[in-house]
């Protein structure tokens, strides 16, 4: 991966926070679920990986066996999140991240995961993290990442303007979601790096945060 060569300088009024690669590295159990999950389907793990980051688990089932119900994926999805959330080993924090939240803790953000509320808070917390007051999850949306319903719902719930705000996300759909939100995306980490995002960095050591007098948040990235 190239981060961003030279720092860019970026302002919003609200940062809106994926939380699986971005803030908390699960790859670990991501990858061990999913990939359980493809070999009792025949399906090629490694295949199904590049589907599975950044959406809820029954979208990505929906794409992976599009001739199944949906109401066998939802059932499945169910009792993956229960697996996920009982599953902390190798949850950690993304590098910086600590720090980043720290520097946000009196500024306009939300996290917006594809999480549900107990698989979200048992990752911050394994991960040492504070959840940012205004949370976006899986159980407030109809629609999983790509769909920009979440990140939406994050600038309404801040009373920000979509235009006024950054996405941080590491993944395809939630690049993708971040976008049609008509937002500004910075990627984070490898797996972004491919999907376009407007800047990337290589982990959230890469971002300096500073409060403007206006009330705007000035990011230098990179």
């Amino acid at each position: 991966m190239t981060a961003t060569a030279a720092p860019t300088v970026l302002t919003a009024r609200a940062l809106l926070l994926d939380m699986d690669g971005t803030l908390v590295n699960s790859d670990a159990v991501v990858e061990r679920i999913w990939r359980r999950w493809a070999e009792h389907h025949g399906l090629d793990a490694d295949e199904v990986m590049k589907v599975v980051h950044g959406r809820q688990g029954h979208a990505s089932m929906a794409l992976l066996l599009p001739d199944r119900p949906m109401e066998q994926n939802l059932a499945d999805n169910a009792r993956m999140l229960a697996e996920e959330t009982a599953d902390m080993d190798g949850v950690v924090a993304i590098p910086g991240a600590p720090e980043f939240l720290a520097a946000l803790r009196d500024l306009p953000h939300a996290l917006v995961t594809s999480a549900d509320v107990p698989l979200s808070t048992a990752r911050m917390a394994a991960a040492g993290l504070g959840l940012p007051d205004v949370r976006v999850t899986a159980e407030s949306v109809g629609a999983s990442k790509p769909d920009p319903e979440g990140f939406l719902k994050g600038a309404a719930e801040l009373g920000v303007a979509p235009a006024d705000c950054i996405v941080f996300e590491d993944s395809g759909a939630g690049i993708a979601a971040g976008k049609a939100a008509g937002m500004r995306v910075v990627g984070v980490g490898a797996r972004a790096a491919v999907h376009g995002p407007d800047v990337v960095v290589a982990d959230l050591t890469q971002v300096r945060i500073e409060a403007g007098e206006d009330g705007t948040i000035r990011l230098t990235v990179g």
